[in-house]
């Protein structure tokens, strides 16, 4: 898609849309390049990055028993790239979003728990 035909669709986009629903997650134990899959990259001075993440908060929903956010949010220095990035904001950092599927055992252990913390407040409002 060109520039003006990506500007032209995003200005159609209805506002507030729910991400959740689109997101998919990264099979447990899955292998390779996670190129192409559902993910956030926001990089830039940390206001930015702040700013960012705060529109984004319905995605702290993907840290539940099912699925877990695979989050890093680092400071951008180019060490072990032998880079230098002239452009880079001052104290600039980098933080990705993916959302991955828990395991089998993740899974109940989390129900489970769940449960039992259920009843913990049931028990505790009598």
């Amino acid at each position: 898609m060109t520039k003006k035909e990506t500007l032209a669709r995003w200005k159609t986009l209805q506002a507030g849309q729910e991400i959740m629903p689109h997101f998919t997650p990264i099979p447990y134990k899955a292998t390779g390049s996670t190129y192409g899959a559902c993910g956030i990259r926001i990089d830039g001075n940390p206001a930015f990055i702040d700013a960012v993440l705060s529109r984004l908060q319905d995605l702290i929903a993907g840290e539940n028993p099912e699925t877990r956010l695979g989050l890093a949010r680092n400071t951008v220095d180019g060490k072990g790239l032998d880079k230098e990035f002239l452009n880079k904001e001052t104290g600039a950092e980098v933080c990705y979003i993916r959302l991955h599927e828990r395991g089998s055992e993740a899974k109940m252990v989390n129900g489970y728990a769940s449960i039992i913390a259920g009843r913990e407040v049931i028990l505790s409002a009598n």
